[in-house]
C-alpha cells in the first residue's frame, strides 16, 4: 500500500458520473484510492491477484447476496491519513419518492415472517426495507462521508465505486479486521431506538440489556461466528455475554471477538467471504434465511454487504455495509436501507420502528427525517 497524506480538500468535487475509487475513514485513519488498474468480479479472482503480486491492494465491496459479482478492484493509487480533511460544505435538499415496501407493508411482511419461523426450520431472518430520495443537485459521495463521520465520530464511513453507482454510508460494524495472525470483529444484533429523554433513553438501554427476544437473536450471530471462525483459529476468546453500544440513532448489543489464526492464515478478504452474510445482516440457517429474503423483498444490492480492503501480506478490514445508501451514476437519487432480524418473539411494528431509527444515520445530514 502506497502510504502518505493528503493535501488538504478545498471543497466538493464531482469527476465523471461515478466515484473514482474507495474511501475507508475508520477512527484511527483513512484510506482513500483513486483509480483501477484491474477489476475482479469474484473474491477467488483478487484474492489469485494478491498471491500472485499482480497487485498489492485489493479494495472495494461484496454484495449481499455472495452468488452475485463482486465490486473490487486494483487501485492505481493509495493514500493514508489521519482524517478526511474536507471542509463541511452544505449538502443539497431531498424528496422522498417511494418506500419499498410502503411501511404498511413492511409490517405485513414480517408479519408473515414471524408466523413462518414459528412454523418452521428458520431460526431467524432479517427484514429489510428501503427509501428512495431525489436530491436538488448532484451528492458529492465524500462530503456526504464527512457529515456522516462528523455526527458519528466511532462509526466507519464509506464510500465505494460500483462500477454504474456509489456506496455510501457510515457502520458501526466490524466484520473482521486481520493484523498478521490476529482477527478481532464486533458483531451487532439486537437493537432498539434512542430517545430524546435522557430518562426513557437510560431505560431505553436497559430494556435491551434486559430483552430475552434480543439476547436470543445476538446469540445466533455469535454462535454462527464460533463454528466459521473455530477450524482456522488456534484460539478464540468469545465473551460470555454481549456489552452494549450506541450510535446517535439506536442502542445495540455487541460482542467483541478476538481469535488467533493457524498456521494457514487465511487472508482478511478471504475471512471477510467465510464470515459473511453473518446472521446479523441475513439469518440462520443461512442458505434457508437468503432463499427466503429473495423470495420476500426487493434486491438489496451492496446493502447489508462488506466494504474493505486487503493488501498482499493479508492484513486488512472489512466493515459490514450497513447504515448505508446507494447513488445513481448522476448522483441525484439516492436509496437508503435498514434491516432488523427477525426472530419467533418479534413484534413486527417494532421491527418498522427499529428501521426508520436505522434509515435516520443516512438522511441525518440532509436535514432530513420520515
Amino acid at each position: 500500500m502506497t502510504k502518505g497524506t493528503l493535501s488538504p480538500q478545498r471543497g466538493p468535487t464531482i469527476v465523471g458520473t461515478t466515484m473514482d475509487g474507495f474511501l475507508l475513514a475508520r477512527p484511527d485513519g483513512v484510506l482513500r484510492t483513486r483509480g483501477a488498474r484491474a477489476r475482479y468480479s469474484t473474491v477467488e479472482h483478487a484474492v489469485a491477484a494478491l498471491r500472485s503480486g499482480t497487485t498489492d491492494l485489493v479494495v472495494g465491496a461484496l454484495p449481499f447476496d455472495p452468488s452475485r459479482p463482486t465490486a473490487l478492484l486494483a487501485p492505481l493509487e493509495s493514500h493514508t491519513a489521519a482524517d478526511l480533511a474536507m471542509p463541511l460544505t452544505g449538502l443539497p435538499g431531498l424528496t422522498l419518492v417511494t418506500e419499498l415496501p410502503a411501511p404498511a407493508e413492511h409490517v405485513e411482511r414480517v408479519t408473515r415472517l414471524i408466523k413462518l419461523i414459528r412454523e418452521g426450520t428458520l431460526g431467524k431472518v432479517v427484514a429489510a426495507r428501503s427509501v428512495v430520495l431525489a436530491a436538488e443537485t448532484p451528492v458529492d459521495p465524500e462530503l456526504l462521508v464527512a457529515h456522516l463521520v462528523g455526527l458519528h465520530p466511532t462509526a466507519n464511513g464509506f464510500a465505494v465505486d460500483l462500477g454504474n453507482s456509489t456506496l455510501v454510508g457510515a457502520s458501526p460494524e466490524l466484520l473482521v479486521q486481520r493484523r498478521g495472525r490476529t482477527v478481532s470483529l464486533s458483531p451487532l444484533a439486537g437493537t432498539l431506538p434512542r430517545r430524546s429523554d435522557p430518562a426513557a433513553d437510560l431505560a431505553q438501554r436497559q430494556a435491551l440489556l434486559d430483552s430475552a427476544k434480543d439476547h436470543a437473536e445476538h446469540a445466533y450471530v455469535v454462535e454462527w461466528i464460533r463454528q466459521q471462525l473455530s477450524p482456522i483459529c488456534t484460539e478464540l476468546t468469545i465473551p460470555d455475554e454481549p456489552i452494549i453500544i450506541s450510535t446517535p440513532e439506536v442502542w445495540h448489543l455487541a460482542t467483541p471477538i478476538v481469535g488467533t489464526l493457524n498456521d494457514s492464515a487465511p487472508s482478511a478478504l478471504e475471512i471477510a467471504a467465510l464470515l459473511h452474510p453473518t446472521p446479523a445482516v441475513c439469518g440462520t440457517p443461512t442458505d434457508l434465511a437468503l432463499t427466503t429474503i429473495a423470495e420476500t423483498e426487493e434486491d438489496r444490492g451492496f446493502y447489508g454487504g462488506a466494504v474493505g480492503w486487503c493488501d498482499a501480506s493479508g492484513d486488512g478490514e472489512w466493515i459490514v455495509a450497513i447504515r448505508c445508501a446507494e447513488l445513481d451514476a448522476d448522483r441525484t437519487t439516492l436509496r437508503a436501507f435498514a434491516g432488523g432480524g427477525i426472530v419467533a418473539t418479534s413484534d413486527a411494528q417494532s421491527e418498522l420502528d427499529e428501521t426508520t431509527a436505522k434509515l435516520r444515520t443516512v438522511l441525518r445530514p440532509f436535514g432530513m427525517s420520515l
